[in-house]
C-alpha cells in the first residue's frame, strides 16, 4: 500500500487500531520494545528494526521520536540516560518551546523551529468566533503538512545535517510528536530505504501512543474536530507527499534537490544508523 493512496479531502476518523498495531512493536528484535513508557512524555518510541536499504535494519537504541520533553520526571531522565539518549532535535515553534521549556543537562538540544502549529491556528479560528468543524480541521491539517514542504524545507535539511554529525542516540520531537515529527520521521525513513508501507505504519502508531491533552485547552470544539486534530490519518501525510511529488516527482528527488541529502549523505546515514 504505497503511502495508502487516498483523496486529500477524505476524512477517516475510525482507523482500525488492529491494523495500526500490525507494524509489530517487537519487530526484528523481540528483546527491544518500540514504545518507551515515560511518565512525563507520550508518543516516545524507538525507530529501530525497520528494514532499510540492502536488507539492513535500523539499529535499535539510536533514533527516537516523541512528543515534547518538558515534563520528564527524574525516573524518565534516568531511563533516557540508560538508553544513551544525549541529543534532541526540537521542531517546536518559539512560543511552544518557551512555554514548555526544558534544559536537561544530559540532553544537547537543537532548535529546528517550525511554526505556526496546528493548535495555534485552530485556537486563532476559535477566538475569531468560527465554528471549527471536523472538515475544517482536516483541511487545516492538510495545509499545515503542505507548509512543511513549501515553507520549512530548510529546517528539515538542518535535521539531516544534525543526523550526519554523529551517531549519538537522538530523539526528535515537536509538541505532540505527530505532525512535524511525523514528517521528519517519514523523510528519515525514506532516506534510509524503508518502504512506504512501513513508513505509513510508523506514522499511524501515533493513534496508539499519543496521550491527548485536556479538551478544555481549545474551548468549545466538537469531539469529531478533536479527533481530526489529535489523531493522524493517511491523508495528512499524503498532503506533504503529494506536494513533494507535484514539485519534485519523488521523495528521493526532494531529498537530493531540496534537502541536500545526496547519495553520499544517504551512505553516511546508512553507515551511522543501519545494521551491518
Amino acid at each position: 500500500m504505497p503511502f495508502l493512496r487516498q483523496s486529500a479531502i477524505s476524512i477517516d476518523m475510525n482507523a482500525n487500531d488492529d491494523l495500526i498495531m500490525a507494524t509489530g512493536l517487537e519487530a526484528q528484535a523481540p528483546h527491544f520494545s518500540r514504545p518507551i513508557a515515560l511518565e512525563g512524555a507520550s508518543n516516545f518510541r524507538d525507530l529501530g528494526g525497520y528494514q532499510g536499504q540492502d536488507g539492513r535494519h535500523l539499529q535499535w537504541r539510536k533514533l527516537y521520536r516523541s512528543a515534547h520533553l518538558a515534563h520528564l520526571t527524574q525516573d524518565d531522565l534516568n531511563q533516557l540516560k540508560a538508553l544513551g539518549v544525549s541529543r534532541s532535535a526540537d521542531f517546536r515553534g518559539l512560543g511552544e518551546s518557551a512555554h514548555l521549556a526544558y534544559n536537561w543537562p544530559q540532553l544537547s538540544r537543537h532548535a529546528l523551529t517550525v511554526e505556526p502549529t496546528v493548535v495555534q491556528r485552530a485556537q486563532s479560528m476559535i477566538e475569531k468566533g468560527q465554528d471549527l468543524t471536523a472538515g475544517d480541521t482536516v483541511e487545516l491539517m492538510h495545509d499545515t503538512y503542505r507548509s512543511f514542504v513549501n515553507v520549512y524545507g530548510q529546517r528539515f535539511a538542518e535535521f539531516f545535517t544534525l543526523l550526519q554529525s554523529s551517531d549519538a542516540p537522538l530523539v526528535f520531537h515537536c509538541t505532540a510528536g505527530k505532525d512535524r515529527t511525523g514528517w521528519a520521521a517519514a523523510l528519515l525513513l525514506t532516506a534510509l530505504g524503508v518502504d512506504e508501507e512501513q513508513i505509513m505504519d510508523d506514522y499511524l502508531l501515533t493513534n496508539q501512543l499519543f496521550r491527548r491533552p485536556p479538551a478544555s485547552m481549545l474551548g468549545q470544539i466538537s469531539e469529531e474536530a478533536l479527533d481530526a486534530l489529535w489523531r493522524v490519518q493517511p491523508s495528512y501525510l499524503m498532503a506533504s507527499v503529494d506536494t513533494v511529488r507535484n514539485q519534485y516527482d519523488s521523495l528521493d528527488s526532494y531529498l537530493t534537490q531540496a534537502l541536500g541529502v545526496d547519495r553520499a549523505a544517504r551512505e553516511r546515514l546508512a553507515d551511522l544508523y543501519l545494521s551491518e
